[in-house]
């Protein structure tokens, strides 16, 4: 299907405090060096305890009106990728429509984890090139914070909290969505999960109710496995080779996983646009603040050639080849 849908917008919003490694050395047994050559990760930013998903999506979407001058009383579709929303109902993209005051939109969120986002800009491409929508609002938010035990030495050095925004309208010209894959391995999501409802999965118990919980190494090993093989797959479906690309937007999940990941695609680390080092890893929101932070450093240019790839909890994942078109 050609593609009628282009990206005209992006913002982001993070939370004002930061948690840096020193101050895991105070209530976990760790160290700076030792989370940094781990991990990648100096800081993040954690969410005040009156501050929710909510608001940062909103402070996001501000963020991207501000910086590109958009109207956007005519969206007509809100979309929130998150794992972490305010409430089981009503929806953050419900929320958010409200706050906003955008009366002719529809709202859904979309809980993919870590490729939640990347699931988002592809629903938002469906929507636009089947004539359903014309406007679509994309976030990808989470308050991480709020559902890690800061006792697990294993995951609370990770997760952060953050919110990015993308705005996705007709377009007859220009469009940036060239291809997509998208899976899951729901056989595996014992590896990454936070529990609700249900305390077991496939009969077994799980550990730390309403916490997040993982499987580090089923993890990594998962997507050092699968993450080439979603990047050659949506690369078939298009013109373009590893050569042709750009920039490689991956989930910024571990330093060492997307190093292996590059390694073993043929794409150089210098290509490789992460939000690990400052953000630490917050889900939904990575790619969206990680284009967000290369925008701000000049990096990314008009006419550049971008793979997102969302990986993670479910265990699932999504891509998108996107032509940037800001």
């Amino acid at each position: 299907m050609i593609s009628n849908a282009k990206i005209t917008a992006q913002g982001a919003y993070v939370p004002k405090n930061i948690m840096n490694n020193q101050d895991f050395e105070k209530i976990v047994d760790t160290s700076d060096e030792w989370i940094q050559q781990r991990t990648g990760i100096i800081e993040r930013r954690i969410a005040q305890n009156d501050e929710y998903t909510s608001d940062l999506s909103y402070k996001a979407v501000l963020d991207l009106q501000q910086n590109y001058n958009v109207d956007l009383s005519d969206v007509d579709m809100i979309i929130n990728a998150t794992l972490t929303p305010d409430y089981k109902t009503p929806s953050v993209a419900s929320y958010i429509q409200a706050k906003l005051g955008i009366k002719n939109s529809g709202a859904i969120d979309v809980n993919a984890a870590c490729a939640g986002f990347t699931y988002g800009l592809n629903i938002a491409n469906g929507l636009i090139t089947s004539g359903q929508s014309k406007k679509v609002l994309v976030i990808g938010s989470e308050t991480l914070s709020k559902i890690t035990d800061y006792t697990d030495r294993n995951t609370c050095i990770l997760f952060g909290d953050g919110a990015g925004a993308f705005l996705v309208e007709y377009s007859e010209n220009d469009p940036s969505f060239i291809a997509s894959s998208f899976g899951s391995d729901g056989d595996k999501g014992s590896h990454l999960y936070c529990s609700n409802l249900s305390k077991e999965m496939f009969h077994e118990e799980l550990d730390n109710p309403g916490f997040v919980v993982q499987n580090g190494r089923g993890v990594y090993k998962w997507a050092v496995g699968t993450v080439p093989k979603i990047i050659q797959d949506t690369l078939n479906k298009s013109k373009y080779t590893i050569d042709d690309l750009d920039w490689f937007v991956p989930h910024s999940a571990n330093s060492r996983m997307i190093e292996s990941i590059c390694d073993k695609s043929n794409i150089q680390k210098e290509q490789a646009l992460m939000s690990l080092a400052y953000y630490g890893n917050t889900s939904s929101a990575t790619i969206p603040l990680s284009i967000n932070r290369a925008i701000s450093e000049n990096k990314i240019k008009k006419g550049d050639l971008l793979l997102l790839v969302g990986f993670g909890g479910g265990l699932t994942y999504s891509s998108s080849l996107i032509k940037w078109s800001i």
